[in-house]
């Protein structure tokens, strides 16, 4: 085990066990590395209603828990989920500045499934500037590319490029936007952008409610494929092929919600 790859995941924890940090390490055992974790908020769930509540870490011990990871162990690859204050955002981007040969992907959460506005708006500008530079990858989803790009919601495919030209102009040497089943009946289309060339990834759309998580898992399926050397166009097409069986598998979990079956990571 001494080649075991060592990834982190600066994100928040999802009580209900299906997306944020929970989902990350659920992936990250499937796919074969070792996951650690600062976790950077708290997120809750109204039984009623299943309305959200965020409670944000205080500083010291996002600090304490970055001293652990990467003073007292070190790692291999790091995954951003979300980052819910200005604070905390420039203190990830002071994390990974230095780590040049280190892959980081940033998930740039700004909403939690359900909820329609972004949780903390204020955060993109600070995302463009701290984050975006220091990373290998980002992975936003139609909202997400949009905030960050600014401009108007993505409906088309032509748009989703502009954004991702927009996006990538801010540093981030990839950028795969998941367009999922927005552009498609039959397929759900993700598309990759390496500041030359457009990949557009496509795979079976799979007709289910139960999607909680699938954005982290996404992100964090990528890290773990980088951590283990592979380029970035092999670790989407991996995490493509194990989402949609993960997406086939998911379940419902309670009156409102249902998650992906993180199983099905290990799979490939």
């Amino acid at each position: 085990m001494s080649n075991l790859k060592k990834v982190v995941t600066i994100a928040g924890s999802d009580t209900s066990g299906g997306a944020g940090i929970q989902a990350d390490l659920k992936t990250f055992q499937e796919r074969g590395v070792y996951g650690m974790n600062i976790i950077t908020v708290l997120v809750t769930m109204d039984p009623k209603d299943w309305s959200h509540k965020v409670f944000p870490v205080d500083m010291n011990t996002i600090k304490e828990q970055a001293n652990t990871v990467f003073n007292a162990i070190g790692v291999d690859a790091v995954k951003t989920g979300m980052l819910p204050t200005v604070e905390i955002i420039n203190y990830a981007g002071e994390l990974i500045k230095d780590l040049k040969n280190t892959p980081i992907v940033i998930d740039p959460v700004m909403v939690c499934k359900g909820v329609k506005e972004a949780l903390f708006p204020e955060n993109t500008i600070a995302m463009r500037k701290a984050l975006l530079p220091n990373a290998t990858l980002t992975t936003p989803n139609l909202f997400e590319a949009a905030q960050l790009a600014d401009v108007e919601p993505i409906t088309n495919l032509d748009d989703l490029k502009e954004a991702a030209k927009k996006i990538y102009d801010f540093g981030v040497k990839n950028v795969v936007i998941k367009g999922g089943k927005s552009f498609s009946k039959n397929s759900a289309i993700d598309v990759l952008y390496d500041g030359s060339n457009f990949d557009v990834i496509e795979t079976e759309k799979i007709d289910t409610p139960y999607t909680h998580g699938a954005g982290c898992s996404f992100a964090a399926c990528m890290t773990a494929e980088l951590a283990k050397g592979a380029t970035v166009k092999e670790a989407l097409e991996t995490t493509k092929t194990l989402i949609t069986e993960a997406l086939r598998q998911s379940f419902k979990l309670g009156e409102f919600v249902g998650p992906l079956n993180h199983k099905a990571f290990a799979l490939k």
